[in-house]
């Protein structure tokens, strides 16, 4: 065991009690000695060094041109995928979301207050549910396809759709920003009613079931993938699978909800989904 060195020396020249690490008096500038002595090398202090190292590797947020290389899971707006064996290296995949992270996700917002506005004035008695919503064929008036979406009579049902608008939406709109929520949000409620008004003969659509579907599926792809070929990722699937089953499911509780339109909606949210996942991250 090394010997524990002395709490302090006495300077020759002046009887102060200075530190035993110093080669100079503080008080009156005697030489106390050619070089500090050395400190005694503790059993294992490399280790805890290398140890040190690393928590300060991921305590650093990557950014610039090195975020690729180095960096840690956690990030917002970030998908990573683990490089390496042994080295335990994560490397972002490079979404470009970090300007529409930190924003208010104003295109998701106006969307859940256009639901809440639709409820309130059919319930209101201020707009007309067969004027508003698709009921039977179209006969040119192909704005129901744009207004169906904002059309609620019962509110559990519009609690429903609302609530997972308002969060698949915002998460879907940090990511990719609002131009991608309003495309998802009205390529998948479009695309489910005009596959109701082809199989139909009386076909029925009023709620954002579909429009929610697709933000979910939009929003889910690189999760899906990451998880498929067993990288890390954020979000959580498991949560996204509930809020689908509950949509899928709640046609059979509400008729004016087509379970038709919203597969067709959560398929066209897959499909955009991969592309923007393959415009946002071209990088495998």
């Amino acid at each position: 065991m090394a010997p524990s060195p002395d709490l302090f020396v006495v300077c020759k020249q002046c009887g102060s009690e200075v530190s035993p690490y110093i080669t100079e008096c503080p008080y009156c500038g005697a030489r106390l000695r050619q070089r500090a002595p050395k400190l005694p090398r503790m059993k294992g202090s490399g280790r805890a060094t290398r140890g040190l190292a690393r928590l300060r590797l991921l305590g650093r947020t990557p950014s610039g041109a090195g975020a690729r290389e180095r960096g840690v899971p956690g990030s917002q707006g970030a998908v990573w995928r683990r490089r390496g064996v042994s080295g335990g290296v994560w490397r972002r995949r490079g979404y470009r979301s970090d300007a529409f992270a930190a924003g208010l996700p104003y295109a998701t917002i106006a969307l859940v207050a256009a639901g809440c506005a639709g409820w309130v004035a059919v319930r209101g008695g201020y707009a007309s549910f067969f004027e508003s919503a698709i009921v039977g064929p179209l006969n040119g008036d192909w704005w129901k396809l744009f207004s169906s979406p904002f059309v609620y009579v019962n509110g559990l049902y519009a609690f429903v759709a609302l609530l997972s608008t308002a969060i698949f939406g915002w998460l879907l709109e940090r990511r990719h920003g609002p131009v991608a929520v309003i495309a998802v949000f009205f390529g998948g409620a479009v695309s489910g009613a005009l596959v109701a008004e082809a199989v139909y003969p009386l076909p029925i659509v009023s709620g954002a079931n579909a429009a929610a579907l697709a933000l979910i599926a939009a929003w889910s792809v690189p999760d899906v993938l990451a998880a498929r070929r067993s990288r890390y990722y954020e979000g959580e699937l498991l949560g996204a699978c509930a809020f689908a089953a509950v949509l899928l499911l709640t046609p059979y509780a509400r008729p004016e909800a087509s379970w038709l339109a919203g597969f067709v909606g959560a398929c066209v949210g897959l499909v955009l989904g991969l592309g923007l996942t393959s415009i946002e991250s071209p990088e495998d």
